[in-house]
């Protein structure tokens, strides 16, 4: 494929993304509802938020949020007896969700804040379109679009997304006393639009960083997942007002350095985000287990990383880990998480070349290893009572096999369980 064909092919499949995305059947099924017995050329409802954001930057658009002057329940009316499924999750908050076919919309109420406790704020509906863009938290967030793809931009959002810059619509200070989740949105848009962040707002968000601790964990860890996901998060390295933000909101995240390797890495293999998220938490301490502590993590986040941190201690004590028993750890490990505790140590140690890394997961595809041939009908056939000890018995047994190049002499295992059993 030559390089014009390859452009042909990519403007293609972005045309196709943009029609698809504000002339679909499903929206057009939408506003014909909406506007129904309306007054003609009345804004009704608009696109709004990242879906905007997202069409004028050439980006793939994944969920579409619609700002309306309706109410919830005027919206509820208007869809009743339709083939449009309305869902009333966030109705308290003036928000409902249309199912249209296999398409969701998130369709709000104009809103205006009444009164904000840096965690939520109380809204009252309003029919004011530049009103409800006040409340917004980024010039970039609050751009409108109608269904023909008029722009509606109170704050100046394109101009703001074109020069690159990230904004808080009014008064930085007072955008984030409104909800302190901001200062964490403010990094992740930082690191994903802007070429020049706007250094006064660093100022802004250091005096109020300590509101952060009123934030729910879950919608912490929602926003950290999302800038870790980021294709340029790496970039957060060349920033250092960034990168000390970011370090003073998650202290446990210590080893940013580390995703210098991301560059080349990047390109050969995609990580997935919470190994990434490993990465940047393990070392030889505490770290990890506080972490997880603090954000509530899952039970399977913790044991991935408690297994990762255990094998970097052996690692350090022993550099020929790789060479050394590399069958045993295979075995016990398990091939996958042998590869992304090389792909760890890959990270974490400089001078590690990526041909040598690559060397290692060779070595490690290349090994094989026989299955276990004992159970409990064995020990049971040789006298043992079913329970408790009949687990520990064969754990040892295990570990006797894999120690003696998996084989054990009938004389060996007779000894074995004698000598657990007594």
């Amino acid at each position: 494929m030559n390089i014009f064909s390859a452009k042909i092919k990519l403007l293609e499949k972005l045309k196709k993304k943009i029609f698809s995305f504000y002339r679909s059947k499903e929206l057009k099924i939408f506003f014909n509802i909406m506007e129904k017995d309306e007054p003609k050329n009345s804004k009704i409802a608009m696109f709004v938020g990242g879906c905007v954001r997202k069409y004028i930057n050439s980006e793939e658009i994944d969920d579409i949020d619609i700002a309306t002057i309706f109410t919830p329940e005027k919206i509820k009316n208007k869809f009743k007896d339709t083939e449009v499924r309305v869902i009333e999750t966030g109705i308290d908050h003036g928000s409902v969700t249309l199912l249209i076919k296999d398409h969701k919309l998130e369709v709000t109420t104009l809103r205006k804040d009444v009164n904000t406790d840096g965690r939520h704020a109380e809204v009252a509906f309003t029919d004011d379109w530049v009103e409800d863009s006040n409340r917004r938290d980024f010039t970039i967030n609050a751009i409108y679009m109608d269904r023909k793809g008029n722009f509606f931009d109170p704050q100046l959002g394109i101009r703001d997304l074109k020069n690159r810059t990230v904004k808080f619509i009014g008064n930085p200070n007072k955008r984030i006393e409104e909800d302190y989740l901001r200062i964490i949105r403010f990094v992740r848009f930082t690191l994903q639009y802007s070429s020049e962040p706007d250094y006064s707002t660093f100022d802004a968000i250091k005096l109020s960083l300590n509101g952060i601790k009123n934030i729910s964990k879950e919608r912490i860890v929602n926003e950290l997942n999302k800038i870790i996901a980021l294709k340029n998060f790496k970039d957060i390295n060349k920033n250092t007002e960034l990168k000390n933000i970011f370090y003073l909101i998650f202290p446990e995240l210590r080893y940013l350095e580390r995703l210098k390797k991301l560059d080349l890495t990047k390109k050969l293999f995609k990580l997935k985000t919470d190994f990434i998220l490993a990465f940047l938490l393990i070392d030889d301490s505490n770290n990890h287990e506080y972490f997880c502590h603090k954000y509530k993590t899952s039970n399977a986040f913790k044991k991935k990383l408690e297994v990762l941190s255990r094998y970097l201690k052996e690692y350090k004590l022993d550099k020929n880990f790789f060479k050394n028993n590399l069958k045993k750890n295979v075995y016990f490990l398990g091939k996958d998480n042998l590869k992304e505790f090389n792909t760890l140590i890959f990270f974490i140690y400089k001078e590690i070349q990526y041909n040598e890394y690559l060397k290692i997961n060779q070595n490690i595809e290349s090994i094989t290893v026989p299955k276990f041939p004992y159970d409990g009908k064995y020990l049971k056939n040789k006298g043992l009572v079913e329970g408790i000890k009949i687990g520990s018995i064969l754990k040892e047994i295990e570990i006797q096999w894999v120690r003696n190049n998996y084989s054990l002499e009938e004389k060996d295992l007779t000894d074995l369980i004698k000598k657990n059993n007594n």
